[in-house]
């Protein structure tokens, strides 16, 4: 099928597609005598495997090594220590993400608890301090 027929089937533009080609991920294409790009049937499951691996985070170069040269012939374990790996990268990014949160959750509320007899910019200086001083005492300075 050429690029326009696949495009239309993937749901995908074809700058994405040519994009995918020169990263090297895309490995399924051929070229007809005239030049043009010529892909299989197979190649909607490699771009639906490619669409649905960045949907959960992984990068191009992670997908890369994930997908087969033939989708035939899976290496099992290279799939696993892939898929385990990602497993573990979203719970650190996760522990972050809740720290993250809690910090803000704790300067919004220090903001709202402003005294009366404060500015708003002494009162910025008040927050910024009480949010170094806790990084300080628990060793995180982010």
């Amino acid at each position: 099928m050429n690029i326009g027929t696949l495009a239309k089937r993937s749901g995908l533009a074809p700058s994405r597609i040519r994009y995918y080609e020169r990263a090297g991920i895309l490995k399924t294409v051929q070229r007809k005598a005239n030049g043009y790009r010529s892909y299989p049937e197979e190649t909607l499951v490699v771009l639906g495997l490619i669409t649905t691996a960045q949907a959960a985070g992984f990068s191009l170069e992670e997908i890369s090594s994930l997908l087969p040269s033939d989708l035939n012939h899976w290496d099992r374990q290279t799939l696993l220590t892939t898929l385990q790996q990602k497993v573990a990268d979203i719970e650190k990014l996760e522990q972050k993400l809740a720290h993250s949160k809690a910090q803000l959750v704790n300067v919004i509320h220090e903001i709202q608890q402003k005294p009366d007899d404060i500015d708003c910019a002494a009162n910025a200086r008040r927050v910024l301090t009480e949010v170094l001083d806790v990084q300080h005492q628990t060793g995180k300075e982010e």
